[in-house]
């Protein structure tokens, strides 16, 4: 079962630019819109939206690509 995370769990995650790191702003249990797309989701498999550390980036990933900091 994948790890279930919180708003404000710090969290990182592979990109193709390598590991990045950011803050959950939002946790999604039904499908959403995010840039042009429907991500599919439920309260079983959340996705979560995620500000990184670095930039103003924000990334939408299922908790099964992320890892606790």
């Amino acid at each position: 079962m994948t790890e279930k995370f919180q708003v404000g769990d710090h969290v990182r995650w592979n990109s193709e630019a390598g590991w990045v790191s950011g803050k959950i702003i939002k946790v999604h249990t039904r499908d959403f819109n995010y840039k042009g797309y429907t991500r599919h989701c439920s309260e079983d498999d959340p996705q979560y939206e995620i500000e990184s550390d670095k930039t103003d980036h924000i990334a939408a990933h299922k908790g099964s690509a992320l890892k606790r900091v």
